[in-house]
C-alpha cells in the first residue's frame, strides 16, 4: 500500500468509512490490550523514550493493532511512514522504496518501513532488506501472524526484535464497545451475557468487534434489546481464527496430542471440536489420533490402534456430521488409555543401533537353505522349531553372533504391558536356563 493511497484512505468523508477505520487510535496511549508493549515499562515505550527504533517484528493475530502500532510509533520519534503489503509487493518496488529511504536520509529524515504479512516475502525478498538494515537506511517494521521462527529468515530475525502482540482479552473489548458506544451516541442493544457474546464472536479480533458493532447498530432501533439468541440472528457467528496450513494448525494438533498424551479426556475433546468447527480435515485428525495409540499408549493398550483404524474407517462410512462423534469417541478412549511410549523408544533404539552396526550376517542356526550347496554351507544347521519344545521357547540366540544380544524393548507398569512385562520375564529364565543347561 503506497502513502499516496493511505492519505487518500484518510481523506474519505466519514460516513463511507468503516467504524474500525473511524475509532483508530491517534495516539499510543489510546491503544488497548497491549500494554505490556505500551505500557510504563514496556519495549516500544522505553524505544520512544529513547527517541531512536530498531527494526522490530510484530507477531500477533489479526485485529490486535499491529498496523496502528506501526504507524504511530513512526509519528512519536518524527520518521518518515512507509506502508507496504508482501501480499502485494515485488522486488521493483521494493527497490524503488529502498532509494526514497536513501534520499530521506540525505536530508535528514529516517523511514520507518512497515511490511505486512511479512511472512509472505520469500527468502531472496527477505535477504534484500539486510542492507538497508544494517546501514540504517530505514528501519524494518514487519508484521505477521506466523510463528518468526518458522517464517523469517535467521539473518532477518537476527537484526530485529520479536514483539508478541496480544488478542484482545475481555477488559480490551469492552473498552473498545465504549468507544463505539460513545462515537455513535448510544449504547448497544443487547442485554449483559449479549454484550459478552458479541466479544466471543470476535475471536479477540478488534477490527472484527468494531464490524460486529457497526452490523448492529445498522440493523436495529433506539429501545432494541437482543439477547444471545436474537444477537445471533442479526449478526452472523464469525468463523474462529484458523488456517489450516499455518501456525494455528500446527498449535492445535499440538495442542490435542499432548492433552491426550496427560490424559484429559476434555481437553482432548475441546481441541478436537476446536479444529473440527474451524474446518479442519477430518481425516487428518484421524492420522493423527493414529500415530498417537502406537506413539504414547501403544502395547499398554493394544485396542487403541484398533480403535482409531475403526474410527476413520466409520468416518469415511458416515461422512459428516455423525462420523466425527467416531472421532470424538477415539479420541477419548486414547486419553482415558494407559500410556506408554515403550515401543515408541524401543524403535528408535533400534533404529539407532542399526545404523551404527553395519550388516553383519544373522546366525547361521536361523537361515533357511534352499539349495544343496547351502545346506553344505551350514545353513540352519542346529535350528530348534520352538514348537518342538515342551515351553514353546527354544531360547535360541536371534541377534547376529558378532552383536550379541540386545535390549530395547521396556515395558512400563501399567496397562497391559504389565502382562507382557511377566512373560519377559519369564522368557528370560528359560533363556538363562537353557543357555546354562538347567530344566
Amino acid at each position: 500500500m503506497t502513502d499516496l493511497f493511505v492519505d487518500e484512505l484518510r481523506q474519505e468523508p466519514d460516513q463511507d468509512r468503516p467504524l474500525a477505520d473511524l475509532l483508530r487510535p491517534q495516539s499510543l496511549t489510546d491503544v488497548v490490550g497491549q500494554d505490556h508493549l505500551l505500557g510504563a515499562d514496556g519495549v516500544l515505550t522505553r524505544m520512544i523514550n529513547s527517541g531512536r527504533l530498531g527494526s522490530l517484528v510484530f507477531w500477533g493475530p489479526p485485529g490486535s493493532g499491529k498496523t496502528t502500532v506501526a504507524r504511530l510509533l513512526a509519528e512519536n520519534v518524527d520518521y518518515h511512514f512507509h506502508q507496504i503489503s508482501a501480499i502485494f509487493s515485488g522486488v521493483a518496488e521494493l527497490k524503488k522504496v529502498f532509494e526514497q529511504a536513501k534520499d530521506l536520509k540525505r536530508s535528514g529524515k529516517r523511514t520507518l518501513l512497515f511490511v505486512d504479512e511479512i511472512h509472505r516475502f520469500n527468502r531472496a525478498q527477505q535477504d534484500s532488506f539486510l542492507p538497508v538494515m544494517e546501514d540504517g537506511t530505514l528501519v524494518l517494521v514487519g508484521a505477521t501472524t506466523e510463528n518468526p521462527s518458522f517464517e523469517l529468515n535467521s539473518a532477518l530475525l537476527s537484526r530485529a526484535q520479536v514483539l508478541t502482540f496480544k488478542a484482545h482479552d475481555e477488559d480490551a473489548a469492552a473498552q473498545l464497545l465504549a468507544r463505539a458506544e460513545a462515537h455513535m451516541g448510544r449504547e448497544l442493544p443487547l442485554t449483559a451475557d449479549a454484550r459478552i457474546s458479541l466479544a466471543e464472536l470476535a475471536d479477540g479480533d478488534g477490527r472484527a468487534l468494531l464490524g460486529l458493532v457497526e452490523e448492529l447498530f445498522a440493523a436495529t432501533s433506539e429501545g432494541d434489546e437482543l439477547d444471545r439468541e436474537g444477537l445471533e440472528r442479526v449478526v452472523q457467528r464469525r468463523a474462529p481464527v484458523y488456517d489450516k496450513g499455518q501456525d494455528g494448525h500446527y498449535n492445535l494438533i499440538s495442542a490435542l496430542h499432548k492433552t491426550v498424551r496427560g490424559s484429559d479426556p476434555d481437553a482432548a475433546l475441546y481441541y478436537l471440536t476446536r479444529m473440527l468447527v474451524s474446518g479442519e480435515d477430518p481425516m487428518f485428525l484421524a492420522r493423527r489420533l493414529i500415530r498417537m495409540a502406537v506413539e504414547d499408549i501403544g502395547m499398554a493398550d493394544p485396542q487403541a490402534l484398533n480403535q482409531c483404524v475403526a474410527a476413520r474407517d466409520a468416518y469415511q462410512m458416515l461422512g459428516s456430521p455423525e462420523g466425527e462423534l467416531a472421532l470424538a469417541q477415539a479420541t477419548v478412549y486414547l486419553a482415558t488409555a494407559p500410556k506408554s511410549n515403550a515401543v515408541y523408544t524401543a524403535y528408535k533404539q533400534a533404529t539407532s543401533f542399526a545404523k551404527q552396526t553395519g550388516s553383519p550376517m544373522p546366525p547361521m542356526n536361523i537361515l533357511n537353505a534352499p539349495t544343496k550347496l547351502m545346506k553344505n554351507e551350514g545353513y540352519g544347521e542346529g535350528y530348534i522349531y520352538d514348537h518342538d519344545t515342551p515351553e514353546g521357547f527354544s531360547g535360541q540366540n536371534y541377534f547376529p553372533d558378532d552383536l550379541g544380544r540386545q535390549e530395547f524393548y521396556h515395558p512400563v507398569e501399567r496397562g497391559f504391558e504389565r502382562d507382557v512385562q511377566k512373560r519377559m520375564d519369564y522368557f528370560k529364565r528359560l533363556r538363562l536356563n537353557k543357555s546354562t543347561g538347567k530344566n
